[in-house]
């Protein structure tokens, strides 16, 4: 407004000084008209000198004033995951975000501790506090449905699903969190199997940016973890969601779902992953995860390890909440068969006093993923004594709708190409166990590429056992490992055939310069290369 304020007096009297000009000129030539005319022609004259003069300088204000309105905001810069981004769209009140694509800036801009590996675990990044604010500034979505929250190291996610499809069966309307997500951050979220358009997702971050901008500081601003977290409450709130399945995100005690006052907590299986934030030792991972349990609310865990068993009894004990162990507090049982019409599976009974689950085909391939359908069973049995209405047949139904994208998901038929998220020792055992169980080859070639922060030498142990040649490559995130690192490491351990490729692409190239119709390419070792496998195939941009 003071540009503009000062540049109309100049532009007037340039305008005043023409029109005194052109009065003289036609006037007689009388003594004084000529004095008058020639203090007209002056003032003329000194006129258009000011207006020379002071044109340049008001272009050069709107220049400046130009350049300021168009200098990219500090909300909307893509700044990728690094700290200082986040400090910038710590200021952004929500009013910036309008359309899809700048909410994915405005998120590129948080600090994101899924992808970067420079954080480290304390208790000034990762607490409570922030979350507590802004759920508090939106008026506590996360109350406004009964919960059921589930931790673990590996198939919690798969545990996850099975819950929410059951529960569905049972005519529920169940929102299900999970994390990461693969092409769109839509997928973390869903109720009954939809996830929210980019329209709903884009309005309900931006009210979650403006309710949420008292609740935090420049210098202490919100996660990427934290905001979508709080969109999903939000988002199964507005949608009037009965009950929500929320998967925690890395730990338990002092992640950002570890809000909310759950029915029945679960417990999948606890192995050693993310050992630089959680602890090197399988007791201190188990406490983090523990931090989930809440006074008087029954867990389900699935069978652990002997020192993972004693922090998780101790944990419950103090809370006086029931701990249940399928197999132990029911009967449990599964076994591996193949049928002409299901092919290879695994089938499972579980009993208790309130429900009868027998001979059940386990909707998700893998002997490890009867242990998480008898976590997801048992907690649907605990359901029934906090009221739930579970008809276990019902249950059954919609336990056979489940389906999960990155997990022994083939997306390629010629040549045949497996992709997988195993991203630890254990998850990478258990996926050459069950290639091996339920997916006929020749020979297999494993493309791996892992996180830099992972039990590598672990995972390689378990890769070479199953693969006939491995080709390792990088995911180009700030946490990959380098693929000729991965390779050293690999050739120290065996003496397999194996080689290094700077990319999928380049990685595929040679997987299939040799490859016949009855072998097997298996691309694991992260979610993040699944993403990278899936756009490659699919011929998608990720979101």
């Amino acid at each position: 407004m003071g540009r503009t304020a000062a540049a109309k007096p100049k532009q007037s009297a340039s305008r005043v000084g023409s029109r005194s000009t052109k009065r003289t000129t036609g006037t007689k030539t009388s003594a004084s008209s000529a004095r008058s005319a020639g203090r007209s022609r002056s003032a003329a004259s000194k006129a258009r000198s000011t207006t020379q003069k002071t044109r340049p300088a008001a272009a050069a204000s709107r220049k400046r004033s130009s350049a300021k309105r168009t200098s990219p905001r500090p909300a909307t810069r893509r700044t990728g995951t690094r700290g200082a981004g986040a400090r910038r769209t710590g200021t952004n009140n929500g009013s910036t975000i309008r359309t899809y694509r700048s909410a994915l800036r405005y998120l590129r801009g948080l600090t994101n501790f899924e992808e970067n590996p420079r954080y480290r675990y304390d208790a000034k990044r990762f607490n409570l506090d922030r979350m507590k604010k802004i759920l508090a500034a939106l008026d506590q979505p996360q109350r406004q449905m009964r919960v059921v929250h589930i931790a673990g190291t590996k198939g919690k996610g798969s545990t996850a699903t099975m819950v929410a499809c059951m529960l569905q069966g049972c005519g529920y309307k169940v929102g299900l969190y999970t994390s990461p997500h693969l092409l769109s951050v839509c997928e973390r979220m869903s109720i009954n199997g939809t996830r929210p358009t980019e329209q709903a997702f884009t309005r309900t971050l931006a009210r979650v940016v403006h309710a949420a901008r008292k609740a935090y500081t420049k210098t202490n601003p919100p996660t990427y973890f934290e905001i979508i977290t709080a969109v999903a409450f939000c988002w199964f709130a507005d949608q009037q969601a009965d009950v929500a399945v929320i998967e925690a995100g890395m730990g338990g005690r002092l992640d950002s779902t570890n809000v909310v006052k759950p029915e029945v907590c679960g417990i999948t299986s606890i192995s050693r992953d993310h050992t630089d934030h959680l602890g090197g030792s399988l007791s201190s991972i188990a406490a983090e995860k523990a931090g989930i349990i809440k006074r008087g609310v029954p867990v389900v865990s699935a069978p652990q390890k002997p020192e993972v068993t004693e922090v998780l009894t101790e944990a419950a004990q103090k809370l006086d909440a029931p701990l249940l162990f399928p197999g132990e507090n029911s009967q449990f049982s599964y076994r591996f068969e193949s049928s002409r019409e299901l092919g290879p599976h695994t089938r499972l009974s579980l009993t208790t006093p309130r429900s009868k689950f027998e001979h059940l085909h386990v909707p998700l391939p893998g002997e490890h993923q009867a242990i998480n359908c008898s976590v997801a069973l048992s907690m649907m049995d605990a359901l029934k004594t906090r009221g739930f209405d579970i008809d276990d047949q019902r249950a059954i139904e919609g336990l056979a709708n489940v389906r999960m994208s990155g997990r022994m998901e083939m997306v390629n038929d010629e040549p045949r190409v497996l992709v997988d998220g195993a991203h630890n020792a254990s998850s990478v055992e258990a996926l050459m166990r069950a290639i091996g169980q339920n997916v006929p080859y020749d020979s297999m070639i494993v493309i791996f590429a892992c996180n830099k922060d992972k039990d590598i030498s672990g995972m390689l142990r378990h890769i070479q056992l199953g693969a006939d040649k491995v080709i390792f490559t990088t995911a180009n995130t700030p946490k990959s490992a380098e693929p000729e690192d991965l390779l050293a490491r690999f050739q120290e351990k065996c003496g397999k055939m194996a080689q290094a490729a700077s990319s999928l692409r380049e990685a595929m190239e040679i997987a299939t310069s040799a490859i016949t119709r009855e072998d097997l390419v298996c691309i694991t070792g992260s979610f993040h290369i699944v993403t990278v496998a899936k756009r490659y195939f699919d011929k998608l941009e990720v979101a």
